[in-house]
């Protein structure tokens, strides 16, 4: 059993929790052996099986534990970057934390998420410069009366005006999805070189995003959050070290869902 399958017991739409006939199911586990397996596994990979949790959206106070113990893990590993040793005894706990929510919230990045919109700053307007033609009635002078019947003429003009329009990104939303644009999220795109040398549509892994088939979260965005705790770490040393440092927050949490999922499969085997 995968971390996978565990969804379908948090979403019972039947009063049979396996969700299947016992006369017909291949299990020769019961409901209750799942939560108690679900149980161990929580126990023995807490952060992997919390931060899996709440990837999928199936508790928010997992995903606030997998989030305490990232920075937990944080404080322990930092003192091992030159940096993040020069911060304050005061400012390290602050900065560790920020650090393991941008983490996680790259960790449960994926194809379907969203993001707000760069365009309009979340509003789902903006400003435009249009231009619109402004009529007006000018009154003629004597001697220009003698030609027209009239007595007054139209005179239009173009006047150039800041509206507030609907954004072209978002169309209204202020999100907008981290899908990958080359390949739709799918990970894969068709190699232009590969194809044009062999005549047919060659497939590979989209180099856009790397395979992964969605935008991740800059890493630039986690320092900007941590620049206005403390100036300590400047951008080159933030590119140098800081960054290697928060990658591996990320790989941890990747480590510690594999280590969740292979804790269940050896309970439940």
């Amino acid at each position: 059993m995968s971390l996978e399958a565990t969804a379908k017991y948090h979403y019972a739409k039947t009063q049979n929790f396996s969700g299947m006939a016992p006369q017909t199911s291949p299990d020769a586990l019961t409901g209750t052996d799942y939560i108690a397996a679900m149980g161990m596994t929580m126990s023995r990979a807490v952060m992997g099986y919390c931060a899996f949790m709440g990837k999928i959206g199936i508790s928010e106070n997992d995903a606030a534990r997998a989030v305490s113990l990232l920075t937990e893990y944080a404080l322990q590993t930092c003192d091992k970057v030159a940096a993040l040793r020069k911060l304050d005894t005061d400012i390290k706990p602050a900065v560790m934390q920020t650090l393991a929510t941008y983490a996680y919230m790259d960790y449960c990045r994926s194809a379907a998420s969203k993001k707000p919109c760069d365009c309009c700053h979340a509003t789902g307007f903006i400003d435009a410069d249009v231009f619109t033609t402004k009529s007006t009635m000018v009154r003629l002078p004597e001697w220009a009366r003698d030609a027209t019947p009239t007595k007054t003429m139209e005179r239009q003009r173009e006047v150039k005006e800041v509206v507030r329009v609907l954004c072209p990104e978002c169309k209204g939303k202020c999100v907008v999805s981290t899908a990958c644009r080359d390949c739709n999220g799918r990970g894969r795109a068709v190699l232009r070189k590969e194809t044009q040398n062999q005549g047919v549509p060659v497939m590979g892994d989209c180099k856009q995003c790397g395979g992964r088939g969605f935008e991740r979260i800059p890493s630039t965005e986690a320092y900007r959050a941590i620049t206005s705790m403390t100036d300590v770490i400047s951008l080159a040393t933030w590119e140098k070290s800081g960054k290697a440092f928060y990658e591996q927050l990320i790989g941890k949490l990747e480590i510690e869902e594999s280590w969740a999922n292979a804790a269940l499969n050896k309970v439940t085997a």
